[in-house]
C-alpha cells in the first residue's frame, strides 16, 4: 500500500468541484458536489444524535439502496432543527442535483453543515450546485475540499495506492471538522471514494467497521454533532474482482485501505481542533476488555483539567490516572502504569517522582503522546484528542454572531 496526495478525484471516474455560492459570510467557497461517471455501491454512517438534520434524514433513504452516483454538500448552514421546511429543502437539495447530472434523486446524498436552526438560502444554493456541476472536473477535488469548511484551519485530504486481486485500486478521501467532535461520529462530514469493486452490503459493514476504529476514537470537545455524516462511494472501475464477503482473500487489502485513508483523516481532525495547540495521542493498554480500553481512553480524552494541563505544558499526571479511574473501566489500582512521551511517571500505582524540567521538553512539543496500563488484562485501544486554549473559548463564544 502506497501512501498518495491525491484528491477525492484520485480513483477512477470521479470528478467534483466546490465553488462559491454565498452562502458563507465570509465569501469563501460553500457548495460542492462529487460525482461517479458510473453507479458505485454507496456505504455510508451518521449522527446518532436524535435531533439529526434534515439532510441526513435524506441521506439515510440513500444508504439504504445498494448504489449511488453523486453527494452535494453545502456549508455555511446546517439545515438542522428546521421541521418541514428544511426536509423538503434537503430533498429539493437532492432533486436539483439528480436532474442536472441525469440520474435518480435516491442516488444523491445530501449534506450540509454550519450553524444550526437556520433554513438554507435556496436561490444562493441551488444555483451554487448548478455551478458546481457544470465545473466537475478531476482537477477540482481541492476546490471540493474547500467548500465543506466552517472552522477548519486547513484542508483535510488522504489517499492510498494498493493492489487488489492483481488490479491497482486507489482509495481517496476529504473531511472537514474541527470542533464539537466526539463519537459516534463529530461534527465532521467525510467522503471517501474508490474505484475497488465491491458488494454494496460488504461495503456497508467495512464502513461501519472502518469509523469505530478510526472518526469513533476522535474527540475534541465531548459533543455529538446533528449533521455528521461518512459516506464512502465504491465505483469498480479498478476491475478487480468484486469482493462478494469478508472471507474474500482480497477483503483484508481492501478494508486496510479503507481503514487507512479514515484514519489519517480522523487524525488531521483532531489535529485541528479548535484553538487548539496540542496533538494528543492516549494509548491504553492492560485493559480487560477492548471496550473498558476505549472507555478510558475517551475519558481521559474529554477531561477538560487533562486538556487544559496540556495546553499550559503543566505535567500534571494526577488528571490522567483520575479520569482513568472514574472513567467506570475496570484497573488494578496498585498495576497502573503512566507514561507521557515516553518517559515513565507513575509505577504500579505510584509517583515515580520524574522531575518536572525533565518533562518540560515533551510538554512543549505540539504531538504528545500518552500511556496508561490499567493491570487489568491485555485489551489495548487508541484515541486521538487535542488541547484545550483560549482562543477554543473564543472560537465557540462567537461561533453564531
Amino acid at each position: 500500500m502506497k501512501k498518495l496526495e491525491g484528491w477525492v478525484t484520485a480513483p477512477q471516474g470521479f470528478i467534483a468541484a466546490g465553488v462559491k455560492a454565498g452562502i458563507k459570510a465570509s465569501g469563501n467557497h460553500d457548495v460542492a458536489v462529487i460525482f461517479s461517471t458510473v453507479p458505485a455501491a454507496c456505504g455510508a454512517v451518521f449522527t446518532q444524535n436524535k435531533m439529526c438534520a434534515a439532510p441526513v434524514l435524506v441521506s439515510r433513504e440513500v444508504n439504504k439502496h445498494g448504489y449511488a452516483q453523486a453527494i452535494a454538500v453545502n456549508s455555511g448552514c446546517a439545515n438542522a432543527c428546521t421541521g418541514e421546511q428544511g426536509l423538503a429543502d434537503a430533498k429539493k437539495m437532492q432533486a436539483h442535483t439528480a436532474e442536472l447530472l441525469g440520474i435518480a434523486p435516491e442516488a444523491v446524498f445530501v449534506c450540509s453543515t454550519g450553524v444550526i436552526g437556520q433554513f438554507l438560502p435556496m436561490d444562493k444554493l441551488l444555483t451554487g450546485i448548478a455551478d458546481a456541476v457544470d465545473s466537475l472536473d478531476e482537477c477540482e477535488g481541492e476546490s471540493c475540499a474547500m467548500a465543506i469548511q466552517t472552522t477548519d484551519t486547513f484542508i483535510k485530504h488522504a489517499a492510498y495506492e494498493t493492489e487488489i486481486g492483481g488490479k491497482k485500486v486507489t482509495f481517496a478521501g476529504i473531511a472537514k471538522g474541527a470542533g464539537m467532535i466526539h463519537p459516534n461520529m463529530a461534527t465532521m462530514l467525510t467522503f471517501i471514494t474508490t474505484d475497488a469493486a465491491v458488494a454494496p452490503d460488504v461495503l456497508k459493514r467495512a464502513v461501519k467497521k472502518a469509523a469505530d476504529k478510526s472518526f469513533n476514537m476522535v474527540v475534541v470537545d465531548g459533543d455529538t454533532s446533528t449533521n455528521d455524516s461518512m459516506i464512502v462511494l465504491a465505483n469498480g472501475l479498478a476491475e478487480n474482482a468484486i469482493i462478494l464477503s469478508e472471507e474474500h482473500p482480497d477483503y483484508p487489502a481492501f478494508f486496510e485501505a479503507l481503514v487507512a485513508c479514515a484514519t489519517d483523516l480522523a487524525k488531521m481532525i483532531a489535529h485541528d481542533g479548535e484553538g487548539a495547540t496540542k496533538f494528543l495521542e492516549v494509548n491504553v493498554t492492560g485493559a480487560a476488555t477492548w471496550e473498558d480500553a476505549k472507555t478510558a481512553a475517551m475519558a481521559i480524552a474529554k477531561s477538560p483539567l487533562v486538556k487544559t494541563a496540556f495546553f499550559g505544558e503543566d505535567p500534571n499526571w494526577g488528571r490522567i490516572v483520575c479520569a482513568a479511574g472514574y472513567s467506570g473501566a475496570a484497573m488494578e489500582a496498585d498495576k497502573v502504569n503512566l507514561s507521557i512521551g515516553g518517559i515513565r511517571l507513575v509505577e504500579n500505582g505510584m509517583n515515580c517522582n520524574v522531575p518536572a524540567e525533565k518533562l518540560a521538553p515533551t510538554m512543549a512539543e505540539h504531538d504528545i503522546s500518552m500511556s496508561i496500563d490499567l493491570g487489568a488484562g491485555e485489551e489495548s485501544a487508541t484515541v486521538w484528542t487535542c488541547d484545550f486554549s483560549y482562543e477554543y473559548v473564543k472560537i465557540n463564544g462567537e461561533y453564531h454572531t
